[in-house]
């Protein structure tokens, strides 16, 4: 009989599976990484240390202005998703009401949903109404993507609040809107910061919606990516994704101390 308080990595060769799948996982990228700083202009064949590609990638005004998009559309789209999360979740706290888990699943919908759907169903939607494709045309279609990766957060948070808190605040005479302002919202600043940040890096790593919805002169960066690697993998290609994966890591890592001081409080 297996003794559960045994750690898995006890079990005959499980160890060497977990070692092979992360190396499956985080070896690529690490290469890519290293590829980046390769002198040669042939990116699979190292030569040599070197900056000049990082360079070529800053003094290139194409690759500067599809970053310049890039952050329009998730500065735009993380506001107007975050702000949409807060209301909904402030919204399914408190009483339960008819429709409140069909509610919590349509919130959710876009991360089950393959996202080569939602960009169709977002292009064919933008075509019926007559809606011109370019920057608000992919800052529309992220938004909506962008919803459930700013809501778990905030809700989470909001679950994990004193309600008595706010029955205190209600037994002072305080209406529901400075209830709302002066105690809840501070409090829910750890989760919405967190639910930003995860909807403004997915909302900058998105390729497959941005490549459907978007117009002409509203490349993002993923996109120019895209069409950078069609004529061939260069140096000057990995510098720019591993600027993308550093910003990502960041954003990332900074979500989940903001999530984890939240909770600690």
């Amino acid at each position: 009989m297996i003794n559960p308080r045994n750690p898995l990595w006890r079990f005959p060769g499980l160890f060497w599976v977990m070692v092979l799948f992360f190396a499956f996982l985080y070896v690529p990228i690490f290469v890519l990484v290293a590829l980046s700083f390769n002198a040669n202009q042939v990116a699979t064949i190292w030569t040599g240390f070197s900056w000049d590609w990082y360079k070529g990638v800053l003094d290139n005004p194409n690759i500067l202005r599809a970053a310049q998009n890039s952050l329009i559309v998730a500065t735009a789209a993380t506001l107007l998703s975050t702000l949409v999360a807060v209301a909904a979740a402030v919204g399914m706290t408190g009483r339960r009401f008819r429709g409140q888990n069909l509610f919590n699943g349509l919130v959710g919908l876009p991360l089950l949903v393959p996202e080569i759907v939602t960009a169709v169903a977002s292009l064919l939607f933008f075509l019926a109404i007559g809606l011109q494709l370019g920057l608000l045309t992919v800052i529309l279609a992220h938004t909506v993507f962008c919803i459930p990766f700013a809501y778990l957060p905030i809700r989470a948070r909001l679950e994990g609040l004193d309600p008595r808190l706010a029955e205190a605040a209600t037994d002072l005479y305080a209406s529901p809107w400075h209830t709302f302002r002066r105690v809840t919202l501070p409090l829910l600043v750890p989760g919405i910061v967190s639910g930003a940040m995860l909807a403004f890096i997915t909302s900058m790593d998105d390729f497959v919606i941005t490549f459907f919805v978007a117009g002409a002169g509203a490349t993002t960066l993923p996109v120019y990516i895209f069409g950078m690697i069609r004529t061939g993998i260069t140096p000057e290609v990995n510098a720019i994704s591993t600027l993308l994966l550093g910003v990502s890591v960041l954003l990332v890592a900074l979500s989940f101390v903001v999530g984890q001081r939240g909770q600690a409080r």
